[in-house]
C-alpha cells in the first residue's frame, strides 16, 4: 500500500493541468506585477519586431519592384550600341533582332540632352527620338497619357513630355515647348546652339519623378535632323519577355545583329543602384531582427524571475508526483505562449499595415502637414509595399524559434529543482 502511494502519477505530455498552470502563471497577481510587466514588454517587443520586419521588408520589396518595373518599362533590357561604324543600317539590324524568339521590341533611338523652356521657366531635359509604333509598344508611356494623344506622332513635329516637366514649365498639351541643343549648325563662327519650338501633342505620367520631370519624346526622323545625325541612331533598345534571363538573350542578339555591336544589359546600367538597395535591405533585416532578439531575452529574464517566485509551487507539484518533464513543460508553455501570441499579433498588424500603407501615409501627411514620402527624393509618386510569402514566413519562423529557445534554459532550471531546493527560493 505504501509503495503504491509513493509511485509518481504518470500523465501524458502537455496534459490539461500543465496548460492550466501555465495560463495561471501568465495572469499574475498584484504581488507578481513586476513579472507581468516583463511579460507584457516581451509580448510588445516581439509583436513590434515582427510587424516592423514585415512592413520594412514589404516596403523594400515594393520599392525595388516598382523602380525595376518603371526603369525597365522605359529603358530596354539590352542596349545595342555600334562598334567600328555608326548604326546607319539600324532598320535591318532592328528587324533581325525583332525576329529572335523572346524579343518583344527592338526600338532604334536617338538620345541627346538639351534645355526645355517656356515663357515661364526652363529645365534640363533628356530628348529621345523614337518611332511612333515603338512608342505605342512602350505601355509605360502609351497607357499613361494624361493629356493629348500619340495619334499622328510621326506625321508632324510634335513631342510628348512628362507631367512634372509640364507642370514645372506651366505647359499643357497643345502648347509649345522650346528645345535648345548645344549641337546646332556649324558656321564660320563655330557651332551655334539649335533653338526650335515644338508643339506638345501628349503629356504622360509613369509615376517615377526622375523620368516625368526630364523625358521628352520626339519623332525619330526629327531627332536625327535636330541632333545632326547622318541617318544613323544612337542605339537600339531591346525589350525581352523575361529580363531576369537576360544572359540567354545576349548571345542570340549578338548573332542576330549581324555586325559588330556592344551590348549593355539592364543589370550593368543600374548595378550600383540595385546593389545599394539589396545591401540596405539586408542591413535593415539584421538591425530589426535585434528587436525580436531583445524581446526574446526579456522572456528569459521574466521566466527566471517567475521560477524563483514559484519555488513553493514547484516543491508542492514535485511532492504531489509531478515529473521533471511536467515542470519543464509548464514553464515552456508559459514562455512560448508569449512568443507565439506576440508573433501572430505582429504578423496580423504587419499585413494590415502593408495592405493599407498608402492610406496610412496620406493620413499621417495630413495629420502632420508634411510630405512623408517626397516623390523628388524617392523617385516614386506613392509608397509601395509588396508582401513576399517566403520572407514573411521566414520572419515568423525566426521569431517563433527565438521565442522557443528563450524558454529552454528557465524551464530546464525549474525542472532541475528538487522540492527541498525549491523551498529555499521562498
Amino acid at each position: 500500500m505504501d509503495e503504491t502511494m509513493s509511485e509518481p502519477v504518470r500523465t501524458p505530455p502537455f496534459a490539461s493541468f500543465e496548460w492550466l498552470l501555465s495560463g495561471r502563471y501568465l495572469r499574475a497577481r498584484r504581488k507578481e506585477g513586476f513579472i507581468s510587466v516583463i511579460a507584457g514588454f516581451s509580448f510588445l517587443g516581439i509583436m513590434l519586431g515582427v510587424a516592423t520586419l514585415i512592413i520594412v521588408m514589404a516596403v523594400m520589396n515594393g520599392f525595388r519592384k516598382e523602380l525595376l518595373g518603371k526603369i525597365l518599362g522605359l529603358n530596354g533590357h539590352l542596349l545595342v550600341q555600334p562598334l567600328e561604324s555608326p548604326l546607319t543600317d539600324w532598320k535591318d539590324v532592328a528587324d533581325r533582332i525583332s525576329q529572335v524568339k523572346g524579343i518583344r521590341l527592338a526600338a532604334p533611338v536617338v538620345d541627346g540632352q538639351g534645355l526645355g523652356s517656356s515663357p515661364f521657366n526652363a529645365a534640363g531635359v533628356f530628348i529621345r527620338g523614337i518611332r511612333a509604333d515603338d512608342l505605342d509598344n512602350l505601355t509605360s508611356i502609351s497607357k499613361n497619357i494624361k493629356q493629348g494623344s500619340l495619334e499622328g506622332f510621326d506625321d508632324g513635329q510634335g513631342v510628348a513630355i512628362g507631367r512634372r516637366l509640364a507642370d514645372q514649365l506651366s505647359l499643357h498639351a497643345g502648347d509649345s515647348i522650346t528645345l535648345v541643343s548645344p549641337k546646332g549648325a556649324v558656321t564660320p563662327m563655330g557651332v551655334t546652339p539649335r533653338i526650335k519650338p515644338y508643339k506638345i501633342v501628349a503629356v504622360f505620367e509613369i509615376g517615377m519623378s526622375e523620368y516625368d520631370s526630364s523625358f521628352v519624346f520626339m519623332p525619330l526622323s526629327e531627332a536625327q535632323a535636330y541632333f545632326n545625325r547622318n541617318n544613323d541612331v544612337t542605339a537600339i533598345e531591346v525589350f525581352t519577355d523575361n529580363p531576369d534571363k537576360i544572359e540567354k538573350y545576349r548571345k542570340l542578339v549578338t548573332e542576330a545583329a549581324g555586325r559588330p555591336v556592344f551590348l549593355v544589359d539592364w543589370r550593368q546600367r543600374n548595378s550600383t543602384f540595385f546593389n545599394a538597395l539589396q545591401v540596405e535591405r539586408n542591413v535593415m533585416f539584421l538591425i530589426l531582427t535585434m528587436i525580436v532578439l531583445v524581446a526574446a531575452l526579456n522572456i528569459v529574464s521574466g521566466l527566471i524571475m517567475l521560477v524563483k517566485d514559484k519555488g513553493s509551487d514547484i516543491a508542492i507539484l514535485r511532492t504531489m508526483g509531478a515529473s521533471q518533464g511536467a515542470i519543464m513543460r509548464i514553464f515552456l508553455i508559459t514562455g512560448a505562449s508569449i512568443g507565439v501570441v506576440g508573433t501572430l499579433t505582429g504578423l496580423f498588424v504587419g499585413v494590415v499595415v502593408c495592405l493599407n500603407i498608402e492610406t496610412i501615409r496620406e493620413f499621417l501627411s495630413w495629420l502632420t502637414h508634411t510630405e512623408l514620402f517626397s516623390p523628388e527624393l524617392y523617385f516614386l509618386s506613392k509608397l509601395p509595399a509588396e508582401i513576399d510569402f517566403g520572407e514573411t514566413s521566414a520572419v515568423v519562423i525566426m521569431a517563433l524559434t527565438l521565442s522557443f529557445l528563450a524558454t529552454l534554459y528557465p524551464s530546464w532550471r525549474a525542472a532541475r529543482l528538487d522540492p527541498v531546493d525549491a523551498l529555499r527560493y521562498e
